[in-house]
């Protein structure tokens, strides 16, 4: 059986690792850590929840570890690019935690954080830069980081990042590295343009691939719901009641929805938190660490702000929208059911999601197992209680005379019939005066006027909000 002393790593990097009970590596670890020892370019599609965080930080920790040089004021001398600011900070974890006994340097870079901050940091330099791609063009623009140094490239979730239209900035990023750098492309999915990418930036790549995106989610119990838009938050209250359901993702389309659905859910008295990108960068941390440790036993989320969560011990995936990219879904589905473990996802589909559901299951190569609606609800509506009928005084009718006239129950001067009410006429109600006549249309200059006055400020195009120049 292969062990991680097998691959050369030096012995700071093993000590950390038995620190924290790594023994055996995963399948990609063992594909992709010799060649990355070997300082060969790597060409990796591995699907979250592998282990691949650790096939390019540990040969990454090693080979820093092992030629020590200093990269130079503002400049590194390994550059780590990921779509979000959550899996920034996970890979921020992980190399703090295998390179604990190393006495490296790094550096966070991502939007939503205080920029001054960021420039600070790199001032002198750093050994490890991770950062998000259009934070890390801000910097460079403001010449606050220089790539010239780079020695090791690692982009991460590259299919993630052409999702979010981050391409043309990774060719600008990479295009200020130098050309000996060793370079490592991992992604989930190999669409057209990352395999167009990964031949522009990549020289002769090692492939690696584990666990097909069509076949990842195998361990993942999956189950659909048809049903209606209107009745999804009844049927998610109802699931998140259950015994079974010890922590779960729950997937949105939308940051409004989320925080709708995370109020209803309040309400029930359930632990929910919500991740998307109207909360701030200390809320989302907040919220994924009371997660992380089990203070809060469900989490709604948004595709972008969960992608790259690793979370350990969630039992169940909901999703509440089916969403328009069908990777997305496996991505989803991939929170649970995590190292060995089994999990269950549960989504529902509503009409207008039927072409959604048709293109996922033409990627995973398998209809999703269908399941009936729970028949209890999460809130049921109160019921009335019967009328006792025999109890219940019956009404009295009196039939008028037969040459009875009818007239206005309570009108002037007559008294109201027994069991209806006075009706005083209305004091603020005048009838029509006499020769009213209805407003004809304005005078053309008045109505000239007006238009003038309402036209915003400026000339041309511009808006009201523009504040005119002093002297005119």
């Amino acid at each position: 059986m292969t062990t991680f002393a097998d691959f050369g790593l030096s012995d700071p990097i093993l000590k950390a690792l038995a620190g924290e009970g790594y023994t055996s590596p995963t399948p990609i670890q063992v594909q992709a850590i010799p060649p990355a020892m070997q300082s060969l370019d790597i060409l990796g599609l591995a699907q979250t929840g592998t282990g691949k965080t650790a096939a390019f930080a540990l040969p990454l920790l090693h080979h820093l570890s092992e030629r020590r040089v200093h990269a130079g004021a503002r400049a590194c001398r390994a550059l780590i690019v990921t779509p979000t600011r959550e899996l920034a900070g996970q890979i921020a974890d992980s190399l703090r935690t295998y390179g604990r006994y190393l006495g490296l340097s790094g550096a966070l870079v991502y939007g939503g954080a205080n920029i001054r901050k960021q420039i600070r940091a790199m001032e002198r330099g750093v050994d490890i830069l991770i950062a998000t791609p259009g934070r890390l063009i801000d910097l460079m623009k403001q010449r606050a980081i220089r790539l010239d140094k780079i020695e090791h490239l690692i982009l991460d979730e590259a299919d993630q990042m052409l999702d979010m239209g981050f391409i043309k900035p990774i060719r600008l990023i990479v295009g200020e590295t130098p050309s000996s750098r060793q370079t490592s492309l991992f992604s989930a999915t190999m669409p057209k343009e990352i395999t167009h990418l990964a031949e522009e930036l990549l020289t002769d790549p090692k492939r690696i691939q584990v666990a097909p995106l069509s076949s990842a989610a195998e361990r993942v119990d999956q189950r659909l719901i048809i049903t209606t838009q209107t009745a999804k938050q009844e049927l998610l209250e109802t699931l998140c009641q259950q015994e079974d359901v010890k922590r779960a993702m729950i997937f949105v389309r939308t940051k409004h929805g989320a925080e709708k659905m995370t109020r209803k859910l309040e309400q029930l008295e359930l632990s929910v938190d919500a991740v998307h990108g109207n909360k701030s960068q200390a809320a989302r941390e907040h919220a994924l660490d009371r997660f992380r440790k089990g203070h809060t036993r469900l989490l709604v989320c948004t595709d972008v702000a969960a992608r790259g969560i690793d979370v350990d011990g969630v039992t169940h995936v909901f999703n509440v929208d089916l969403p328009d990219v069908p990777e997305a879904y496996v991505h989803r589905i991939g929170r649970t059911a995590r190292a060995g473990a089994e999990g269950i996802s549960i989504s529902f589909c509503a009409p207008h999601e039927r072409d959604n559901l048709r293109q996922i299951e033409r990627l995973i190569k398998r209809p999703i197992a269908r399941m009936e609606a729970p028949a209890n609800s999460a809130s049921p509506r109160p019921i009335a209680p019967p009328i006792d009928m025999a109890a219940a005084p019956s009404p009295v009718i009196e039939r008028p005379p037969a040459n009875h006239r009818p007239a206005a129950p309570g009108g002037r001067g007559r008294p109201a019939p027994r069991g209806q009410a006075r009706i005083e006429p209305r004091q603020d109600v005048r009838p029509a005066k006499p020769g009213f006549k209805k407003p004809g249309p304005r005078k053309p200059e008045r109505a000239a006027a007006n238009r003038d006055q309402a036209r915003p400020a400026g000339r041309g195009g511009e808006s009201s909000f523009v504040p005119r120049r002093k002297g005119r």
